[in-house]
């Protein structure tokens, strides 16, 4: 065999395991992958950089309907993309081995792109015959080639009943959530909704609710971070928000009402800033400390709860306290809702327009542009 022909079959197998380390990473292993499988996972590089030129499109356009219509379809977009690149990646791959083993093939392939054609067929167990492998070699990596083919479809046939499971079960709690702490939600409309309704009773199960939610949610985008990029199925709900609402909540729990489900909210906050952490780290975002709110802010919020009939601490203990305690999470939650363009909420971004409607609503006409 001929050198050219070596490093050609050589650069073959090394693009076919890549793409089959990317698959077993991403299908198969249920956890985040290792730092020496990121640094080569084509699908890795390939999300990151999409979502980064959809994200710059997507705030560019007029009007939130729009907006949130074209971000919400990157990711079904993303997995059909992923599926191409590591078909196509087999193919060729395969398809270089092949043209290296030329020789062992009839009617002998001319060419790089008749060796991929034949690899292409192969895969996809398509069997026209018009090629045919006649020695050992060629016939076991055209055998192999079909054996990954009809394994890589079914992995990827398990990944999404997987994907869309885990976003099922993530996008019923943030829209039962809505009905309770608005749209976008709010760690304030959560708890007076409870008090004026009469059911601060059930509010302990709505932090052991979402304790388990931030739970799963840290294990499956962490297993399968293209999660991530699904959006709600309502423009103004987001799994980001709702577990900023819920994480406010429970610090106003801890910090500034008197009475109230204080271990409960201790547990679901301890979760969701793992949660938080966690994923922060795993896409690199930047999170600077900060508490997010200002004291007149605090100041209407204390308000309102004292409206729905809780009992406050003291305004200034409180305040230190909330301060305190939100700026261990405030950073990370405005990275995530940055990095995903989420609808403005209460505390959760760039929020100057929520305290004015009318600017607002102007906010939401021009896009996101003040908080990129």
């Amino acid at each position: 065999m001929q050198l050219t022909s070596m490093l050609q079959g050589a650069l073959g197998a090394v693009v076919v395991v890549v793409i089959l380390l990317d698959v077993f990473l991403t299908v198969v292993v249920p956890r985040r992958a290792p730092n020496i499988g990121r640094r080569v996972r084509v699908s890795g590089w390939l999300i990151v950089y999409l979502w980064r030129l959809w994200r710059e499109v997507g705030l560019r356009f007029s009007t939130p309907e729009r907006r949130e219509g074209f971000l919400g379809t990157f990711g079904a977009l993303v997995v059909v993309l992923l599926l191409d690149t590591w078909v196509g990646g087999l193919i060729l791959g395969y398809g270089l081995m092949l043209f290296a083993l030329h020789d062992q093939i009839r009617p002998e392939p001319e060419s790089l792109g008749t060796a991929v054609y034949f690899a292409g067929v192969s895969l996809l167990t398509l069997g026209f015959g018009d090629f045919v492998a006649t020695d050992g070699p060629a016939r076991l990596v055209s055998l192999v080639a079909a054996g990954n083919g009809l394994g890589l479809f079914a992995m990827v046939i398990t990944l999404l009943f997987t994907l869309y499971g885990s976003l099922q079960r993530r996008v019923v709690a943030v829209v039962v959530l809505g009905s309770r702490a608005g749209a976008p939600p709010s760690g304030v409309t959560l708890l007076e909704t409870y008090a004026l309704a009469g059911i601060l009773n059930d509010l302990p199960r709505v932090f052991a609710d979402w304790q388990a939610w931030a739970a799963e949610v840290l294990d499956s985008h962490l297993a399968y971070p293209v999660l991530a990029y699904f959006r709600s199925s309502h423009d103004n709900d987001s799994w980001i928000s709702s577990l900023g609402a819920v994480m406010d909540a429970a610090t106003l729990v801890l910090t500034t009402i008197e009475d109230g489900p204080k271990g409960w909210a201790k547990l679901s906050r301890a979760v969701g800033g793992h949660c938080l952490e966690d994923l922060v780290m795993y896409f690199r975002l930047p999170a600077q400390p900060e508490v997010g709110v200002e004291r007149d802010e605090f100041e209407v919020a204390r308000r309102r709860l004292e409206r729905a009939g809780f009992t406050l601490r003291d305004p200034d203990a409180a305040w230190d306290d909330f301060s305190r305690l939100r700026a261990e999470y405030a950073g990370r939650v405005n990275a995530l809702a940055r990095h995903w363009a989420t609808p403005p909420a209460q505390w959760i971004g760039d929020r100057s327009p929520l305290r004015n409607p009318r600017m607002h609503r102007h906010q939401a006409s021009i896009g996101y542009e003040a908080r990129t």
